[in-house]
């Protein structure tokens, strides 16, 4: 097959154990780009926690592409909006009440920063505002300056919390949202029309790149239905028997070069 668009995990994928970028992919992604091939890194992180690796890899323009908040924005990476699929304010103050009626802690994340009520904040929620580089302000959902785009809902707690509260989720809850378990101590939950499989969907029609044309790389359960929608589905050598078992191929884990060896196997022919 012929690949014109890869997309590309970050978490637990892109980056090694010690969420560092390997010398091996670097060189194998910006082979992928001086070949043609538009590579997209596809995270639930929002745009700030995904630049720094941007940068490294020379992603940078108008005319190359990020998926963040697990899809629900499409984005040029510096910048430019394409498609934004958000959570409207009664969405977050249902979600919020929910929280509170259940007695478990949550933030709202936005372009430009992680919103809390929840004084102190989860230790989690501190975690996460590091990680990702956006600052963490103390507000409850309908306080959220206007014009904000609400693109992500995260539940946060400790596993325990989380795992019982996963098992209390009213089922419309489902039907009404993307709901996903991304992480032992979060729930997401996002506009309904949001997946990464659907953002790279929407992405591909949009540079008139076929489905046969894309390639996929994740780890991760919420990498799934992206890595049943491209192409060819990669599965990253860490990944969950699951997503192993429905991917197309297994490559290495993110500790043995896994995406530098599946560009170079899959899309590159070396």
């Amino acid at each position: 097959m012929t690949v014109k668009l890869i997309s590309l995990d970050i978490d637990g994928t892109l980056l090694t154990p010690n969420n560092k970028l390997a010398l091996s992919t670097i060189d194998a992604i910006k082979a992928a780009t001086a070949s043609g091939i538009k590579v997209v890194l596809c995270s639930g992180r929002p745009l700030a926690g995904v630049q720094p690796y941007l940068d490294m890899l020379d992603l940078t323009g108008d005319d190359q592409y990020v998926i963040t908040h697990d899809g629900a924005s499409i984005q040029t990476t510096s910048g430019h909006p394409l498609i934004t699929h958000s959570l409207s304010l009664n969405d977050a103050e249902r979600l919020a009440d929910l929280a509170d009626h259940s007695e478990v802690h949550y933030h709202l994340i936005t372009p430009q920063a992680i919103y809390t009520p929840n004084r102190p904040a989860s230790a989690y929620s501190i975690r996460e505002s590091r990680l990702v580089h956006l600052p963490l302000n103390y507000q409850p959902a309908d306080k959220i300056p206007a014009g904000e785009d609400l693109l992500t809902f995260v539940y946060i707690d400790e596993k325990d919390v989380i795992d019982h509260f996963e098992q209390t989720l009213p089922p419309a809850l489902h039907h009404q949202f993307y709901v996903v378990r991304t992480d032992p101590h979060f729930i997401e939950v996002l506009n309904h029309h949001v997946s990464k499989a659907a953002a790279l969907t929407e992405l591909a029609e949009r540079l008139n790149i076929t489905a046969d044309e894309t390639m996929a790389i994740g780890d991760g359960e919420n990498d799934l239905p992206m890595l049943q929608a491209a192409g060819l589905g990669v599965a990253m050598g860490n990944a969950t028997a699951t997503v192993q078992a429905a991917a197309d191929a297994v490559t290495g884990s993110n500790a043995e070069d896994g995406v530098a060896n599946a560009i170079l196997k899959y899309a590159l022919s070396l």
